[in-house]
Order: structure tokens, then C-alpha cells, then sequence
């Protein structure tokens, strides 16, 4: 596990709300970075899907060691990841690179996790788009962010398969694990707000 400590953290579990819906395929933005390397704009490894590949993930966050660690271990598991250093970048690529999911920081310069989820929520280009908060949240910030839309919570430090596990469920690929298959449900937030599964947050 990454040993990630904020003095600010509180316990938070993992929400899930909306069904993945996939968007076309684009290109991205010169400089956009697509792993640990950046890409240029019109390279062929993104003039369409790769064979193979899971699924492609935007990773928000301003910590270039989170980007990198979020990104290999997604990488690991097959999954394209394009990474942008806070919210304002993310909105400006989001529409080229058009990714499945999308993974945001809280706290990061020009604009917050919780704006940045708001923005694209308000956005018809990307108000389905799964939206998943990594980070160490206090209750208010929890709170704000399912107010914004945010789809699921996964707090820092994290182990690497809760975060694969989290970012296939957003992106359609995997069942909710049993009853006895070892690991919690995450919450699921129903019409009229109430949740099934796995377990509040901390008052």
C-alpha cells in the first residue's frame, strides 16, 4: 500500500451512480501527457482505440508521483492513460481525448476536483462521463462532491487493486462483487437518494 498520510483525511468509502456510456474516439491535445511520456497531437497511437486496451482513463491530479503511480498500475491492467496536472488542463483536453472515466484530486491550483467535477457535469459534451474523486477528503469535501456530481470516492492512501477495481466498475467492466466475495460493495446511489451496499460515511 502507498504510504500517503494527510492530517486532514477522514474515512471515505466508495459511491458508484451512473452506467458508463462510451464516447468517440479523438485525438489529443499537443502536450497531453499519455502515460509517462507526452504525445504529440496527431500521433497515430491515438487515431483510434488500441486493440485490446480496456479502456482510457483521464488522471487528474497536480502530485506528478500520484499521476505515475495511478497510471501504471491502470496500465498494468490494460487500461490508455492520458494525465493532466489540474482541473483547468483537464477541461481543455477532456473533448480531445475523450476518456471513459476520469479520476480527479481534490486539492490542485487553478481549479479544485470539486469545480472541475461541477464543470463537467454542467457540460452536455461530458455530464455522463463516470467522475471518481482519489484523494484524501474531509467530510465537507465528500459531501460537496456528491453535490457536484462526483460518481465514487476512493481515499488516499489506496490500495492499487481497490483503484483498478473502482475505475473497471465506473467504466462497465465489472460486477458488484457478492456478499461473500471477500470485498465490500461500494454504495450505490438510487433515485430519491438513498444507497445500497457497502458503507456510509463518517458523520
Amino acid at each position: 500500500m502507498v504510504n500517503l498520510t494527510s492530517s486532514r483525511a477522514v474515512p471515505v468509502h466508495r459511491y458508484l451512480r451512473h452506467p458508463h456510456v462510451s464516447l468517440p474516439q479523438a485525438l489529443p491535445p499537443h502536450g497531453a501527457e499519455v502515460g509517462k511520456t507526452r504525445t504529440r497531437y496527431g500521433s497515430p497511437t491515438y487515431s483510434r482505440r488500441v486493440p485490446g486496451a480496456s479502456g482510457r482513463v483521464l488522471v487528474v491530479d497536480d502530485n506528478k508521483v500520484i499521476r505515475q503511480l495511478i497510471t501504471v498500475n491502470l496500465e498494468l491492467e490494460g487500461f490508455e492513460v492520458v494525465t493532466a496536472s489540474d482541473g483547468a488542463e483537464c477541461l481543455e483536453i477532456v473533448h480531445r481525448t475523450c476518456p471513459d472515466v476520469i479520476t480527479l484530486d481534490v486539492v490542485m491550483p487553478r481549479l479544485d476536483g470539486i469545480s472541475t467535477a461541477a464543470r463537467l457535469r454542467a457540460d452536455p459534451r461530458t455530464s455522463h462521463l463516470p467522475v471518481a474523486i482519489v484523494s484524501a477528503c474531509t467530510q465537507y469535501e465528500v459531501e460537496s462532491g456528491l453535490a457536484a456530481g462526483v460518481d465514487a470516492f476512493l481515499s488516499k492512501p489506496f490500495e492499487p487493486a481497490e483503484l483498478v477495481r473502482l475505475v473497471r466498475r465506473l467504466a462497465g467492466q465489472e460486477e458488484p462483487p457478492s456478499s461473500d466475495g471477500g470485498h465490500p460493495a461500494p454504495c450505490v446511489r438510487h433515485p430519491g437518494g438513498h444507497r445500497t451496499g457497502g458503507h456510509p460515511p463518517a458523520p
